[in-house]
């Protein structure tokens, strides 16, 4: 069996990356070729990424930015091994290239999907304004396979994963999710539904793009909103919540009553809310708080069928 690594980027810088990574065709017999998804970057990095191409290395270019479920798709299209190793473009080996691209293939023999997990170092980041990233992903992310298998698909993620290619003649990522966040939540749920089981191995990449405070909260607003439309798109409901802490808090909420009050909540202490979860030493307990309450006026808001921005959130 075959392995096709694929790695979507965007205005990033993955040179490093790559070397490593190309070193092994040849070395491993397993490992065919790799394909950078070049999801419409600048000039500047198109060139750095042509570069990369060739002894193995192809490059799979839009010109346009199509997002990241997109960009995944026609990788996993345009690949020819067996199975396809997505991997984000922001992440470092903490070992050799060679080791860990050996450590996937006995899941091959016995898993369609294999989760190899996220590491992030041990020390906090020496810029006070990425603590909230580092320590969220540390507490949620950041944990073993052995812990990761108790809910397989609770923790199941595209950063580090391994597909059976045969899985995409079936199952794509949604590409009508055009913003950030909940992909992963997603496929997670389509792949329970498939009877597809989810296999988490201990062969992590080391996050490194972390993002500032401020930007983590943005992108938490926007996998919100998106986590709330497409609670109105699934079928099955109660599968869908059950792999989303957020949505079984909700739906208890939901069964008291409570979500209207949650709502007016963040309406009214949202900015005293992300102020204190905004700094130097973030509480995570009131950023789950606060992310429940956001989730809560959204449905709110698509609930009554009002227009998202005019609450300004």
């Amino acid at each position: 069996m075959t392995i096709s690594l694929l790695i979507p980027v965007c205005d990033y810088d993955i040179v490093a990356l790559v070397h490593s990574m190309k070193s092994c065709i040849g070395k491993v017999p397993e490992l065919i070729e790799i394909i950078i998804g070049d999801d419409g970057s600048s000039p500047e990095y198109k060139k750095k990424y042509k570069l990369l191409k060739g002894d193995g290395v192809e490059i799979l270019e839009s010109p346009v930015n199509i997002g990241r479920a997109a960009i995944r798709n026609r990788l996993a299209l345009a690949a020819k091994g067996d199975y396809v190793l997505f991997i984000d473009a922001d992440t470092m080996m903490p070992g050799t290239a060679e080791d860990y691209i050996r450590k996937w293939i006995p899941a091959m023999n016995v898993s369609r999907v294999t989760c190899g997990g996220v590491i992030y170092h041990k020390s906090p980041p020496g810029d006070p304004d990425k603590i909230l990233r580092w320590k969220y992903g540390r507490k949620n992310d950041g944990i073993r396979a052995s812990e990761r298998n108790k809910h397989p698909y609770h923790k199941f993620s595209t950063f580090n994963v391994l597909f059976d290619r045969t899985i995409f003649s079936k199952l794509r990522f949604n590409e009508d999710l055009k913003q950030y966040g909940h992909e992963d939540t997603l496929m997670s749920y389509q792949l329970r539904k498939a009877g597809i089981s989810i296999l988490h191995i201990d062969n992590g990449l080391i996050h490194e793009g972390l993002e500032s405070n401020r930007e983590f909260l943005n992108k938490t607003k926007l996998g919100i909103e998106n986590l709330s439309k497409l609670y109105d798109i699934v079928t099955d409901k109660m599968t869908f919540s059950s792999t989303v802490r957020v949505l079984q808090i909700y739906s208890i909420l939901k069964w008291f009553r409570l979500t209207l009050i949650l709502a007016g909540i963040y309406i009214r202490y949202r900015e005293r809310m992300e102020l204190r979860i905004d700094s130097a030493n973030p509480s995570l307990w009131l950023f789950r708080f606060y992310k429940v309450c956001l989730f809560c006026t959204y449905r709110e808001i698509h609930g009554r069928r009002k227009i998202l921005p005019s609450l300004n959130i």
